[in-house]
């Protein structure tokens, strides 16, 4: 049972979590280059730490960080080469999987566990320990972190092997993209066609054309203008970019999301990455803001 449990990267999903692992009695030690973020979480109640100490005494360790390339920087650490006694390294970045796949050696060679278990249900989901977690890595691995998983997650699919957790989150988030652009244009038919925009999503909520963004987004985010689901258009477009980019390794056609990652751009959604990924909703064309 680990007890010291480290959190790389205090954004909105990292001090999340790091709050519900204290909740649920880990002795809880977070780090992250900013100083805003730092300050938060020590607000929180949350121990802020030096990356290279927690990586160097933790159990176990959840890192929530923007990309493969950051993971790859705080895993160079040599403190990981210096422990004497095996790390559990839980990555809820949503990377690229054969980047994970070559981490998850590296760091086996070194005698320590690593997981590619990236996550959903945004930073409410993250707080109430009601995440959704798309795992890949050893059975033996996810063994040793399912106490801190548990904590986190309220649904656990271990996908398979090292890299397979990333392959899974990118499918499904090309699949949210898709479907905040289709969704957007059954809005705006109903809206031009006189009918009562409460009225179609009751109705294809009841029905065979729902979906989370129908049933979850547009209602929370979208018709209530608050625009505030914590997932920035940024992320978005990079998510895209590895599915694209994941197909294309595979020859794969991926045709429907091709033409969504052009439509998600800054040019023609006139979106910062900045913004909340839900404004794509308002996104009228180049150059507007939502």
């Amino acid at each position: 049972m680990p007890q010291l449990v480290g959190v790389v990267g205090l954004g909105a999903m990292g001090l999340a979590m790091a709050t519900t692992l204290k909740r649920a009695g880990f002795d809880v030690a977070g780090a992250d280059l900013s100083a805003e973020r730092r300050t938060a979480a020590e607000a929180a109640g949350v121990r802020i730490g030096q990356t290279a100490d927690i990586l160097a005494v933790a159990d176990a360790v959840v890192l929530s960080l923007p990309d493969a390339r950051s993971v790859r920087a705080v895993l160079a650490d040599g403190a990981l080469a210096a422990r004497t006694r095996p790390l559990t390294i839980v990555d809820t970045s949503t990377s690229d999987p054969q980047a994970s796949r070559e981490v998850e050696a590296e760091m086996a060679a070194l005698g320590h566990g690593f997981l590619d278990a990236p996550v959903s249900g945004g930073p409410v989901g993250a707080a109430s320990g009601k995440l959704a977690m798309m795992i890949g890595g050893s059975a033996k691995v996810l063994a040793a972190a399912r106490p801190v998983i548990d904590a986190l997650a309220q649904k656990v699919v271990h996908a398979g092997p090292s890299g397979a957790g990333n392959v899974v989150k990118l499918i499904n988030n090309m699949l949210v993209a898709c479907h905040m652009l289709t969704t957007r244009e059954a809005l705006r038919l109903a809206e031009a066609s006189g009918v009562d925009v409460g009225a179609i999503f009751s109705a294809v909520n009841g029905a065979t054309g729902r979906s989370a963004i129908s049933e979850i987004h547009y209602p929370t985010w979208v018709l209530s203008s608050r625009f505030d689901s914590g997932f920035s258009a940024g992320l978005m477009r990079k998510d895209l970019r590895l599915a694209l980019e994941m197909a294309d390794a595979l020859g794969v056609d991926a045709a429907l999301a091709s033409h969504s990652s052009r439509l998600w751009s800054e040019t023609e959604s006139g979106l910062a990455d900045g913004d909340d990924f839900t404004r794509i909703a308002r996104a009228a064309g180049p150059g507007s803001r939502a």
